[in-house]
């Protein structure tokens, strides 16, 4: 029956529901439920969780119309025939345990694991920020906030418990710190901290490409240097990275003026300064402002950062991959499609041989021997010159697909 009102004995209802059938039944009630089957020695098992806080303050009802008494439990295991191992509690509450003998006292218990682990997320504002969206977005974790210029976030994940937008260059040191258990920066940054970090891995995508940036060292066109060695004593320099220059152009042996840049950096060679070290994705703007590169200092890619106490939690570390992996998915299936067609078993030599794939094509034979099925991922830039070489090499119903993922 989907629904049953009791007013009689507990026994006389277990009669009636073994009369249609009912072989195990599980509990889930109030004191007065449960204590109605623990006084009619009906419990076979009993599983009790404990919450940290009851509402309801001292006053409230207990299990069994009362505190959890020792008696109590130790009277649960004398009616079952079983011994009562743990009454684990999820949080800082005070409570006994029992070896199924004598309470032993504790008053302090680990916090709750059971469930999945929920993780404090940190993203990129600024220039990383719209890719960076984006790429949440594709790998079904989509960052949902009040507005575009919102600095708290959510993403409905049970692995996520919260989300803060805030500056590439202070994440390294808040997720150090354990203010936040996971988030996305550059190894730029990571670098001019000088942040005890995990990392990851790599996540290949920037504002504008799926190419690193580069911190490098530049000069003026028609400079003499031609490398940092070759820089004289007291030259200044110009950066939004003093740390990482300051290191080089000790491991140099130059003795510089370094002074930290608010932006717009290139602009300052030759009237402010005589040297800068910069950013740079294609290096563009630095040739466009005159400038010649001599070396590179830090080649970055964003990263998948975790706070090291966190990541030695075993849960939250395998959180942690599992984002890692969707994340990762979107980048390695970006460019890339899937493309299936049709082969005559005479064809097919001719057509796997000019056909590209991730490890080898898939193949499958047709209904009734009809030809054989075959698809394969190949890069999107490809595309236009294999699908007219298959047509001629004699394939046929030949379709291409977008890949949202691919995860090894």
């Amino acid at each position: 029956q989907p629904c049953l009102s009791w007013d009689g004995p507990i026994d006389r209802l277990l009669e009636h529901l073994g009369d249609d059938g009912v072989v195990q039944l599980m509990v889930e009630g109030g004191a007065q439920v449960i204590g109605d089957f623990h006084r009619a020695g009906l419990i076979d098992r009993f599983v009790l969780y404990q919450a940290p806080v009851l509402f309801g303050g001292d006053d409230a009802k207990g299990l069994f119309t009362g505190a959890v008494h020792p008696r109590s439990l130790r009277s649960i295991g004398a009616r079952s025939s079983r011994s009562i191992v743990s009454v684990p509690t999820c949080g800082s509450s005070s409570n006994p345990k029992f070896d199924g003998r004598r309470p032993v006292a504790s008053t302090r218990f680990a916090p709750c694991t059971q469930g999945p682990a929920v993780l404090n997320l940190v993203l990129p504002k600024g220039s990383l920020e719209k890719a960076t969206m984006e790429l949440f977005e594709a790998a079904d974790l989509p960052v949902e906030r009040s507005s575009s210029v919102a600095y708290k976030a959510s993403i409905n994940d049970p692995r996520i418990a919260s989300v803060r937008i805030l500056r590439p260059q202070e994440i390294p040191t808040y997720v150090a710190e354990g203010l936040f258990d996971l988030g996305i920066t550059g190894r730029d940054w990571i670098e001019e901290t000088s942040s005890q970090v995990e990392s990851l891995g790599e996540l290949k995508y920037s504002k504008a490409t799926a190419k690193p940036v580069r911190i490098v060292m530049a000069v003026p066109e028609d400079s003499p240097w031609q490398t940092i060695a070759d820089l004289p004593a007291g030259v200044k320099v110009s950066t939004e990275y003093p740390e990482i220059t300051k290191r080089h152009l000790e491991a140099a042996g130059v003795d510089a003026d370094v002074r930290l840049s608010y932006g717009a950096t290139e602009a300052k060679v030759p009237d402010i300064v005589d040297v800068v070290v910069d950013i740079t994705e294609t290096g563009r703007a630095l040739k466009a402002a005159g400038l010649r590169i001599i070396q590179t200092l830090v080649t970055s890619y964003t990263e998948l950062v975790a706070n090291p106490a966190s990541f030695a939690d075993p849960e939250k570390a395998h959180a942690m991959r599992q984002i890692h992996t969707l994340l990762q998915g979107v980048l390695d299936a970006r460019g890339k499609v899937l493309v299936k067609m049709n082969v005559s078993a005479e064809a097919l030599d001719e057509v796997i041989e000019i056909v590209p794939s991730l490890k080898s094509p898939t193949v499958n034979e047709l209904f009734r021997g009809a030809g054989y099925a075959v698809e394969t991922v190949v890069p999107k830039d490809e595309i236009n010159i294999l699908i007219p070489q298959l047509r001629d090499k004699g394939a046929t119903d030949i379709v291409e697909l977008p890949i949202s993922k691919i995860i090894p």
